[in-house]
């Protein structure tokens, strides 16, 4: 059963956010591929990934580089169901939902308040179906997560 977690971003943005879930995926020796259609998004999240945590660089490439393959982290503009680094999670950075995201064991939908009404349409639809656990997060003042409605 695919898992897709849902992010509300109220307090911090996705490029503070990300490396926290990306460590915890490469702590579990997992791989993770990381969507955003916009390349200002993926360069702000490139820069996260290399100074928000200065003691645990997070290794990451961008998709279509020599080295894709290899990276535990592959940044990209688009979705790839059969990614080249062999990701089995993805990070839907941008707050688009896609549905071919559902090919992965488990999807990070990341959005703020002006993709709420976006986020809401895909939480009722995929709550719908047998195949999707659906989960929801939610920050407090103090940059602290909880699941919860």
């Amino acid at each position: 059963m695919a898992r897709v977690d849902f992010y509300r971003l109220t307090r911090d943005p996705v490029e503070r956010v990300l490396p926290a879930i990306a460590t915890r995926i490469l702590g579990n020796g997992d791989r993770l591929l990381v969507v955003a259609a916009s390349a200002m998004q993926r360069q702000a999240i490139d820069a996260a990934l290399w100074t928000l945590q200065p003691a645990s660089f997070l290794p990451h490439g961008n998709a279509g580089s020599p080295d894709e393959a290899i990276e535990p982290i592959l940044l990209s503009g688009t979705l790839d169901p059969s990614p080249p680094n062999g990701a089995s999670h993805i990070a839907l950075a941008d707050g688009e939902w896609r549905e071919a995201a559902l090919a992965f064991e488990r999807t990070f939908l990341l959005f703020d308040n002006s993709r709420i009404d976006d986020a809401r349409a895909t939480w009722r639809s995929l709550a719908a179906r047998d195949d999707v656990d659906n989960r929801f997060w939610k920050q407090d003042e103090s940059g602290r997560w909880s699941e919860g409605p």
